[in-house]
């Protein structure tokens, strides 16, 4: 695996919103996290190869038809019906997808329907979630019934794109749906909010699967949408965690349908943090000297957001602490990319980073869209090598 040591984290992550203790901790060595690789499953014993092909047998036709109705009727019908949203619990209940474990930002255990609902997602919000699985876009779709968006690693523009479309997505394949009509073009999410008022839009805004292991760098998707929308992160993780799809292609959804099917169940872990507003942060002019000057206040990371929440995550007091100045400016000399972002975009996005990375457990990484693509070419060629 040496010969993949490029695709691991290095420690450059965008330096903007992480701690002075962090940036020195972290900026030389790196946490040496692959995002890109498969995860193995489970250790078991060849016993149970029986029972796990008999229980692959029993739901593949139930899956099939379910799947079948789905696209025969149920999609058909209008958005938000409950027969659009049983069909979807339908196709995570068959593979023994029957735990979840949600919890959200500011809601104590229990307590959802005490006033909790108004921290949850809601039409004419955004979701940006982490992308790992298929399961991401059922689930997604079985409680919210969204609209789901394609992120490019070099637009702020989004391309709306069918359920079917967001499952190929998972394993970077062409929809063949997608053949039998035309795609939907190009639009921002300020103009996608205002044409679906009703509906929930879903963002990944990482632009592609990983292991569930990290964070990648986000695409410029999010700043498209207007200051006053609501974003919400959300972060799904699984249990048992090799259903996840790093790796694109068919055989993988051939692997992915096997190791889904023929396990006894598993959990979903999901987190929803507070939602955020895309404007810029307020500013306040002082004069002095006969002249003003700007100071920006209310620049919270996600884990400043979060530790200030009753009933929130709990985050390390030191990830409250902000560089000065100096070592801001420094910071964005060395690190900054010219990616033709403004730098209050870039903190927008940091702080959508940060908090998917706290209700994830996981860290951000400096690899995106473009090292996986450069991951799976060498990837693709060690497979052929083996052959």
């Amino acid at each position: 695996m040496e010969k993949y040591g490029q695709y691991r984290d290095k420690g450059n992550a965008p330096p903007q919103t992480r701690p002075a203790y962090r940036r020195m901790a972290n900026d030389s060595a790196g946490s040496g996290i692959a995002p890109f690789f498969p995860i193995s499953p489970p250790a078991t014993s060849p016993l149970l190869l029986p029972w796990h092909l008999f229980l692959f047998s029993i739901r593949i036709p139930f899956i099939a038809f379910a799947w079948f109705v789905w696209l025969g009727l149920i999609q058909w019908l209008p958005a938000g019906s409950a027969l659009r949203k049983a069909n979807q619990w339908c196709l995570l209940g068959i593979p023994g997808v029957w735990w979840v474990d949600i919890q959200i930002d500011g809601v104590r255990r229990g307590s959802l329907a005490q006033g909790g609902k108004r921290r949850l997602p809601y039409p004419g919000t955004i979701i940006a979630s982490s992308w790992t699985s298929p399961l991401d876009v059922l689930y997604l779709a079985a409680i919210f019934d969204p609209i789901f968006t394609k992120s490019y690693k070099d637009s702020k523009l989004v391309r709306p794109i069918p359920q079917e479309g967001a499952l190929a997505g998972c394993f970077n394949i062409t929809d063949p749906f997608a053949l039998l009509k035309t795609s939907e073009p190009l639009t921002s999410l300020d103009n996608l909010v205002k044409q679906n008022p009703n509906r929930v839009i879903v963002v990944f805004p990482e632009g592609t699967t990983s292991n569930g292991r990290s964070i990648l760098k986000l695409t410029p998707s999010l700043t498209s949408a207007a200051p006053e929308t609501k974003v919400f992160p959300v972060s799904l993780k699984y249990t048992p965690s090799d259903v996840v799809t790093p790796i694109p292609g068919w055989l993988e959804g051939v692997r992915f349908i096997w190791r889904l099917n023929s396990a006894p169940s598993h959990c979903i872990r999901v987190r929803i943090g507070t939602a955020m507003l895309m404007a810029p942060p307020p500013t306040f002019s002082s004069g002095r000297t006969g002249g003003s000057q700007s100071t920006t206040s209310g620049r919270r990371s996600g884990a400043e957001r979060a530790s200030g929440a009753r009933g929130g995550f709990e985050t390390n007091y030191f990830d409250t602490l902000r560089a000065s100045p100096a070592q801001k400016l420094g910071d964005e000399g060395e690190g900054g990319e010219d990616d033709g972002l403004t730098s209050d975009e870039r903190q927008k996005l940091d702080a959508v980073a940060d908090d998917l990375a706290r209700l994830g457990r996981v860290k951000r990484v400096n690899l995106g869209v473009e090292e996986k693509a450069r991951f799976i070419e060498a990837w693709a060629k060690s497979a052929k090598s083996r052959k």
